[in-house]
């Protein structure tokens, strides 16, 4: 959808918020919960593009609210009757490990005013225990049933290091732990770079037609499983146990659709079951899926169809449901929510809806339905649920919280003068992707959102903005540390977890807020001396599991074979 232009939040209250649109339509949360059927938003500072152009973000991480990058936002969401009123429009692409259900892992999200948006994502623990170290160590073994791998310097090509790039570190300041160079054969125009997944010791990547597991500690390769063609969706998370299910096109020609589903298990790096996803009638457009996890189902989301598998053995669990309304994208993680398109005499005019749905039987537990031309856009939060609006006649954005029998808890309200720019993975034409922002966190009560940045050059800068989600207002807000931006990634430790982008002479930081807001404090210092190799990084996705920082490119590509092979795709900081 196209981005609308910047809008001013709408002022206090329920009033209709002034903006460049004029008038303000009515409030969209006025439909109450009811049975199932029945119808009652440029990343901070983001890296110059590539020589292919702008590069998608990753989709990549856990689920939940705080997800990942990336597609363009909705501008400064127009606080409807009852609904927030963030002020900027966002947008960007991609995902993170900042995605996901609150303790797993969080997908952090940049705030996003390209097409790009870089992600941000935390996993909390990775139950390695292992101190990171520049180079390969002896107690990160990969199994015997791994693929043949590359015993090297740590970055999993083999390929000697090039410098030391803990030579500058200052006292107080974290170790870079290993950095990872591309060794995949790519195609001319570059490839997209998905994950983080964590798993135990391993963080696990998927690039083109391989995806592969590296040990946190030092980088090792553990796995690597060849595909037979593109990578072309994968999942927010993973299910407990480690497994996930991607999308990979049917063949290598122009013609193949994203309908071929792999279950993978990122414990070992094996394939599990493969199956096709059959079309469902002419408008069953399978070009483009969105994929969702909840417990053990995958839910495979798309324009007019919808269904969903048993991760564990495939199994096919439920389609389509009967009559007019049907699930079109999912949410998954601790709860598997889905919005609906229901068929009405204007298209132009849609009327949608939002479910919680039994992950087993896609029986709906409660239906929310918005007013009249709102469009369900985003799920920022699964736990608690926040959702993000747009309404394409007016090109306003809006937010609101539900409870958990899915009536309405509070719209958010944002202060005038405050703009907002979530990052949020790219979704194709027909597949939507509901999960994995960038710039969100939440907690039982409170809804944390980073603003866009104001200022220029080096004084440009940012704050978090928390929003009661009983009354919908502005609790506080706290400024970044002067000169720098940051996103909240989730929450840690009642905490919220925020990343401190680096600028060209100082490296980034992780960070905690006070959930009454304030100063705060950081907890990872990334290196100066390595500033500009981590702000290299276009389209990134940043990621903290296990006291270890993870910053992800969000594509890879280059002019020529060799200098593919110089690309930069994964930094792993910690102390």
């Amino acid at each position: 959808m196209s981005q609308p232009p910047d809008q001013q939040p709408a002022q206090g209250g329920y009033a209709q918020a002034p903006g460049p649109y004029g008038q303000q339509p009515p409030g969209p949360y006025t439909g109450q919960p009811g049975p199932y059927g029945q119808q009652a938003p440029g990343p901070y500072d983001q890296q110059a593009p590539g020589p292919y152009g702008q590069a998608p973000g990753p989709y990549g991480g856990q689920p939940g609210p705080y997800g990942a990058p990336t597609q363009p936002g909705y501008g400064y969401p127009h606080q409807h009757p009852g609904a927030p009123a963030p002020g900027g429009p966002g947008g960007s692409s991609g995902g993170g490990p900042l995605k996901g259900r609150t303790g797993i892992v969080v997908a952090a999200a940049l705030a996003v005013v390209l097409a790009v948006g870089a992600g941000v994502w935390f996993a909390v623990g990775d139950g390695g225990g292992k101190q990171p170290v520049a180079g390969p160590n002896d107690d990160a073994k990969a199994p015997g049933s791994s693929p043949t791998v590359d015993q090297g310097d740590g970055n999993g090509d083999g390929r000697p290091a090039v410098d030391d790039l803990n030579a500058g570190r200052k006292p107080g300041e974290a170790e870079v732990a290993w950095l990872q160079t591309n060794d995949v054969d790519l195609p001319r125009g570059g490839a997209e770079i998905r994950g983080p997944w964590f798993v135990g010791d391993t963080v696990v990547t998927a690039v083109y037609r391989e995806i592969s597991g590296y040990a946190v500690a030092d980088g090792r390769q553990k796995w690597t499983l060849p595909l037979p063609a593109d990578v072309c969706a994968v999942p927010h998370s993973a299910t407990p146990d480690g497994k996930i299910v991607i999308g990979i096109e049917s063949g290598t020609t122009d013609r193949a659709d994203c309908s071929v589903l792999q279950m993978i298990d990122l414990n070992t790096g094996k394939a599990g079951w493969k199956k096709t996803v059959q079309k469902n009638g002419t408008w069953d457009l399978l070009s483009d899926i969105g994929l969702a996890i909840s417990q053990d189902t995958v839910t495979v989301g798309r324009t007019g169809n919808s269904g969903a598998y048993r991760v564990s053995d495939g199994k096919a669990l439920f389609g389509n449901p009967a009559g007019i309304c049907k699930p079109f994208a999912f949410a998954g993680g601790a709860k598997l929510i889905a919005a609906v398109n229901c068929r009405t005499d204007d298209v132009e005019n849609p009327q949608h809806q939002v479910q919680e749905l039994d992950p087993v039987t896609g029986k709906a537990k409660w239906t929310y339905r918005p007013e009249r031309g709102w469009e369900i856009d985003r799920v920022y939060s699964v736990t608690p649920l926040v959702i993000s609006l747009t309404d394409e006649k007016t090109k306003k954005w809006s937010l609101l919280s539900l409870k958990e029998n899915g009536a309405l808890r509070s719209s958010l309200i944002s202060d005038k003068g405050d703009a907002f720019a979530p990052s949020c993975p790219r979704g194709g034409i027909f597949g939507k992707q509901l999960e994995g922002c960038a710039g969100v966190a939440a907690d039982a009560e409170t809804f944390y959102l980073a603003t866009r940045p104001d200022g220029k050059g080096t004084a440009r800068t940012n704050k978090v903005v928390a929003f009661d989600l009983d009354t919908g207002r502005t609790k506080w807000k706290a400024d970044a540390p002067a000169g720098r931006q940051v996103e909240p990634l989730g929450m840690e430790a009642g905490n919220v977890l925020l990343y401190i982008r680096p600028t060209y002479e100082k490296g980034g930081a992780m960070a905690t807020l006070p959930p009454t807001g304030g100063a705060s404090s950081v907890v990872l210092q990334h290196p100066d001396s390595t500033s500009r190799i981590e702000n290299s990084f276009f389209g990134s996705t940043v990621s903290y599991a296990g006291g270890r920082s993870f910053i992800l490119s969000g594509r890879v590509g280059a002019f020529d074979d060799k200098e593919e092979l110089e690309q930069k795709t994964l930094m792993v900081f910690g102390k």
